[in-house]
């Protein structure tokens, strides 16, 4: 497993952007609810919880990867790719 980065909340929002989620509508508080919708309508949820600029926690980090259904490879793509 490769290590995994320090990054913010925004990073890893924009991070799940890039990876198809969407913002849930019921996102409030100091945490924001994405949402997937996989091809069978089955949505899959993950909660981020927004730290302003500080990073978000390793473990965090990763039971949020965990979540995704991703590989923190496959995560680190997202993360890296710009668009």
């Amino acid at each position: 497993m490769s290590s995994l980065p320090l990054v913010s909340s925004k990073e890893v929002i924009a991070a799940l952007k890039r990876a198809g989620f969407k913002e849930a509508k019921r996102t409030r508080g100091s945490h924001c609810k994405m949402v997937l919708e996989g091809p069978s309508g089955k949505k899959e949820a993950v909660t981020v919880v927004v730290l302003g600029k500080n990073p978000i926690p390793r473990g965090t980090l990763d039971r949020i990867i965990h979540m995704a259904k991703m590989t923190p490879e496959e995560f680190i793509g997202y993360l890296n790719r710009r668009s």
